[in-house]
Formats: structure tokens, sequence, C-alpha cells
């Protein structure tokens, strides 16, 4: 049966709701006073990596003695005040600016925002002044939802846009060199577009328990594992130094994040197994994870194909999980009006040797963690 917001949209032409977006937009703003005109606002965008980056941006303005507020898919934060978020990576309606405007009436002085592709098609980025936009990479995703991955991509990059609009001065670009799209980002007229590359950050490594990379001929380090990890923290080092933040306030920014929620999460209560979280959602992000762990026999739980999207990934997520893992164990994400059992069989459909099955997630769970007592395994992971 379709939702109430899917006949809306079925029946409504597409202009007509962005009229509705664009309106709600620039009422929120002029409702809170234009607060994203008295704040410095920084925003993230890219496929994956974009919460983490957030994360590592805040604890570096935060070392350099700015009061900030952040909003990312994992929390919602204003000052010394923290909650989880609403389930949403860039949320609409009115929530940014009476966000931003809470932000100002705290104190805060720098805002932090995750930003989305979707959120972009539904032009809840317009109204949001930017002095900054960190682009972190492109892979393919909401592919059904946008109509292809150049739609995709163009959705993403109406956020570059939205900064060239931003009558602040000076306005930054921070885009990875290393990602195919980036030279769009970084040939945008604003005045400092500055690049970032892992592959250029040597020496650089990463293991189960951070990693160091090289940055202004220094070395510097993270306590939150995976060379994904490092890339993000690169991204923040890079925003912060164009912010002409001190690097002893950058390094010891990067070096005091010591977890991220739902990011390669480690969970210790005595085991003799790792047990790790990790809210991987794409095929690139997925393979991250498992490679993060190396060789070490995995138990892997998963079932990161969200029902009604991206239909076309869950059969490589499976060849993924598949490749890497002793034991897989599919389980039930969040299906919407979807058929979970049709969503595990999209992800098995390519898998050679059948998988196991447990639709509910907590059942998942405690089959893994008993596996993991009772074969050789040294790592339960569930994304």
């Amino acid at each position: 049966m379709k939702t109430f917001k899917q006949l809306i949209r079925q029946f409504l032409p597409s202009q007509i709701l962005g009229a509705y977006h664009f309106l709600l937009a620039h009422l929120g703003a002029v409702m809170n006073g234009f607060p994203s005109d008295k704040l410095i606002v920084i925003g993230v965008t890219g496929t994956n990596g974009k919460s983490s980056t957030t994360e590592f941006i805040n604890a570096i303005f935060e070392e350099a003695g700015y009061k900030t507020a952040l909003s990312n898919s994992i929390r919602i934060k204003i000052d010394t005040g923290s909650w989880p978020s609403l389930g949403r990576s860039m949320p609409g309606r009115f929530f940014l600016q009476n966000f931003m405007g809470e932000a100002l009436k705290a104190g805060c002085t720098v805002a932090i925002i995750e930003m989305t592709s979707e959120g972009a098609r539904q032009y809840r980025h317009r109204g949001v002044s930017l002095d900054a936009l960190v682009f972190t990479n492109l892979s393919p995703e909401h592919i059904e939802s946008h109509g292809s991955l150049e739609a995709y991509a163009n959705a993403k990059f109406e956020l570059g846009k939205q900064l060239v609009r931003s009558k602040k001065r000076p306005r930054i670009m921070i885009a990875n060199a290393d990602d195919a799209q980036s030279q769009r980002y970084l040939m945008l007229s604003v005045e400092h577009a500055v690049p970032f590359s892992l592959s250029a950050a040597t020496p650089y490594a990463s293991d189960e328990t951070g990693g160091y990379f090289t940055f202004a001929d220094q070395k510097l380090s993270i306590h939150v594992p995976g060379e994904f990890s490092l890339k993000n923290a690169l991204a923040a080092a890079t925003l912060g130094r164009a912010f002409g933040i001190p690097l002893q306030n950058i390094t010891s920014g990067l070096e005091k994040v010591t977890l991220i929620p739902g990011r390669l999460q480690s969970v210790s209560e005595g085991q003799e197994f790792s047990v790790i979280i990790d809210y991987a959602l794409t095929p690139d992000a997925l393979e991250g994870l498992y490679q993060t762990y190396g060789s070490k026999k995995k138990i892997c739980i998963f079932g990161s194909a969200g029902g009604g999207r991206d239909i076309w990934k869950r059969p490589l997520l499976g060849s993924i999980a598949e490749k890497y893992c002793e034991h897989v164990i599919l389980t039930n994400d969040i299906a919407y009006e979807e058929s979970p059992q049709k969503i595990i069989g999209d992800i098995a459909k390519d898998m050679t040797k059948k998988p196991e099955e447990i639709l509910d997630r907590r059942s998942a769970i405690r089959r893994g963690l008993t596996l993991a007592t009772m074969l050789p395994c040294s790592l339960l992971a569930w994304a």
C-alpha cells in the first residue's frame, strides 16, 4: 500500500512540490531571523563519511575555542547539549532554521551541518547562508530516487551552487581530489577552493585501532579505525587550516575523537572476540568496514538495505559479505512498505552459499553472539 506522501508525489506536479519545499525553506529562515547570516556555517556533503567528517570538524573548532552547534545523522548538538538525531541526515521543514536559531541563542558561533542530495532536491539548503562546504566523495547511491547517477551527482552539486550564492566572504570549498567529481567543486567561483588527497598525505597508515597521516609536514594521529576515517579526518584538518586554526588545535582536536557512534563502534563486555557496529549503507562502505579488520574471521550480521530504495545494490551487498565473512546472517533493517523477506532475498540472490536468514534483528544479533562463542571467530560485525 502506498503511503500518503507517495500519493501526493504521484498526483502533484514536481514543480508544485518544489515550490512548496522552496517556500518552506525561506519561510523558516524569515521566522528565525535569518540565523545563518550571523553564524559561521559549514556544510558537509558526499556519499560516505559525512557524519564522521562533521564530528572531526566539530572537535577541531571546539579545541580552537569556538562554541559549536552540530547537526548530522547521529546527533544534534548545541553547545554542551547533545541528543540523538531525528533519523534524517538533513532534516526538513523548519528544523535547520530552528536549529541555527537555537544555536545563536545559546551563544554558538559555528554551525556544522550534514547536507544531502535528497535535502537539496527538497530545497532544504535554501535559506542557509554557507561559509564553507566540504565534499567527501561520490559513489552510486539513491539511484532509483534520483533517476540516475548523473541526476544524483547534480542534486548533490546544488549544494556547491548554494555556496556560490552565499553573500559571506570568504567562501571556502574543500574537496576530495581523489574523487572524480571533485573538479566540479574545485572550479566553483569562490574565494578559496582547496583540494585534499589521502594519496598525497604520505606516509599514512590505518588499522583497527586508528591511524595517522601526514599534514603540513607533521604526523597527525586519529583513534578511529579504518582508512576511510583517515580521509574524513584529513578533510576536517584541511578545512580547519583554511579557517586559520592553528595546527596544534587541529592535531589535538582530531586526537580527542575516540568514538563516533555507529561508525566502527567497538562493544567490549569482557567477551573473547571483538564486536563492531557500523552503519555501512553502500557497497564501498561495507567493503571498507570488512577490509579494516583484514584476515580476521568474521561473523557478519547485516540488513543495510532499507525498503523502497536502491534495489540495485542489494545483490552486491550480499556478494561483498560472502567474500569477507566466515558466516553471514541477513536480517531486517527498515523495510517500510516493502516485504522484509523480499529484501533479504534480493541481498542473497548472487550469494553462492545460502546465508542464515533471521528477520527479527534482536534474534539475529543473539544468534551471532552465540556463533561467535562456538566458532573459531575473532570478530562479530553488524551493520
